[in-house]
């Protein structure tokens, strides 16, 4: 995913900066930059303001990258565009600065950190180490606890990654409005509680480190299936969410066991990507993937860190998810599976998270022990088992499971409701295929094979 105009670029100065078509090679070579350019350049901008004047870092980049389109269709593209931009925001940075008298107690050193001149134009104004230091502070920043939950994913997306208040909106099935309005009470929050520009350590570093965790966990699994738009997967969710795991477990802070793990867990389900859906984009169920697609490279990684996390007496619930992933990554094939140690792991997990999502899971890797109705039976004991009914994976399974028992009328019944609250069209098209594949085995008169009192019947 490229750069993204409407997220590092305020709207009026876009229309008049892309006027005119000489613009739009340069437009191109931006719209190619990886979109974590933003971010770098926000973070490291943001140490020189300071945190509480983030809006004005995210300004000194837009333009840069406005003057970019401007100059760079007249006087050429640079060798290294990204350290073009990091320069020209440095210079527009020092000019405000200069300008400002609210920065005139720390003018000096401002001017100091931000007056370092390479050799070359096309060098890179500050390392490598340094940006990675400045994106890591910006992770904890914005997962500070102060700023409310919900607002703290969408904060990490903007200013980590690039992304805008519509497309966080579409991730998170909701509207641009009310992400815009979570930024702005994140950016309130982060000026009214004054939260410092730092990797926290201590006790406070565990805590923190479990949000910043819990955020890149929920990035990941949004892109791993998307809850909106027309595709299932966004790679880019889940690339970024890589991206920054990394770059925690590579630093002091977050090299632990917890962070190995989640990291472990991201790389075995990014493995199987290429194959979750086919040429068209339909679903694919894991017993329809080409094996031979998944990334041999990403799952050894997935299971070096895998190995990371077994260091110390922790435990988490990433371990357990990583173990059940690595348990399928390890099977030749879809019936060489070991189920009975997918159960015994979901049995650990939901001592960790007793969800009725976990509990759901549970149910199907009973099933495939025990048999169907072992697995109808567990549904049927899910506690809270109300907060599914708009959860259209549980009539999916129960679907599923009654097709097992040969019970094709009440199958039909099932993924009809499945269908009904499903979001994306790919699993839409699943569905109907296998609502049609039941309905074709409805046999005139049909008794239902389900134990009385252990079904969970589709609501409405």
């Amino acid at each position: 995913m490229g750069l993204s105009y409407t997220g590092c670029f305020q709207r009026q100065k876009v229309a008049s900066s892309l006027a005119g078509s000489s613009q739009m090679p340069a437009r191109n070579i931006i719209g190619g930059m990886p979109s974590n350019t933003c971010g770098k350049m926000v973070a490291t901008i943001t140490r020189i303001f300071g945190i509480e004047h983030l809006h004005l870092a995210e300004d000194v980049i837009q333009e840069a990258l406005i003057r970019a389109l401007q100059t760079w269709p007249y006087y050429g593209v640079p060798k290294n565009p990204s350290a073009w931009l990091m320069r020209v925001a440095r210079n527009l940075a020092l000019d405000f600065v200069r300008r400002q008298k609210t920065f005139r107690d720390k003018e000096t050193e401002i001017i100091a950190l931000m007056e370092k001149n390479p050799s070359a134009d096309d060098e890179p104004v500050f390392s490598e180490h340094e940006i990675k230091d400045d994106v890591l502070r910006m992770m904890f920043v914005c997962c500070h606890p102060t700023i409310p939950r919900e607002a703290q994913v969408a904060l990490a997306l903007k200013t980590l990654c690039g992304f805008n208040p519509a497309e966080i909106g579409k991730a998170f099935l909701t509207t641009e409005a009310a992400i815009a309005k979570r930024l702005v009470r994140a950016g309130q929050k982060i000026r009214e509680a004054h939260i410092p520009f730092e990797i926290p350590a201590g006790e406070e570093s565990a805590k923190r480190l479990d949000a910043v965790l819990q955020t890149l966990y929920l990035l990941f699994n949004e892109g791993y299936k998307a809850s909106s738009g027309s595709k299932l997967v966004r790679e880019e969710l889940c690339n970024e969410a890589i991206r920054l795991a990394s770059l925690l477990a590579e630093h002091p802070v977050g090299n632990r066991p917890q962070t190995h793990a989640l990291l472990a867990l991201m790389l075995l389900n990014a493995a199987r990507l290429p194959s979750r859906v086919d040429d068209e984009g339909n679903l694919l169920r894991l017993k329809e993937q080409d094996r031979s697609r998944w990334d041999a490279a990403m799952i050894a990684r997935g299971l070096f860190h895998l190995s990371q996390s077994a260091t110390g007496d922790e435990l988490s619930e990433y371990h357990l998810q990583a173990g059940i992933v690595a348990v399928h990554c390890a099977a030749k094939s879809y019936d060489s599976t070991d189920w009975p140690q997918i159960l015994s792991l979901y049995d650990r997990l939901i001592e960790f998270d007793d969800s009725p999502v976990i509990a759901l899971n549970r149910a199907v890797a009973l099933a495939k022990v025990q048999g169907p109705q072992a697995g109808v039976e567990a549904v049927a004991a899910i506690p809270g088992r109300d907060k599914l009914e708009t959860y259209y994976l549980l009539y999916a399974v129960m679907g599923e499971f009654a097709a097992q028992l040969n019970d094709a009328r009440g199958a039909t019944e099932y993924f009809r409701k499945a269908l009904e609250l499903a979001g994306l069209e790919s699993e839409k098209a699943f569905l109907m295929r296998r609502l049609r594949a039941c309905e074709e085995h409805i046999p005139p008169r049909s008794g239902t094979v389900l134990q009385p009192g252990a079904s969970v019947q589709p609501q409405g």
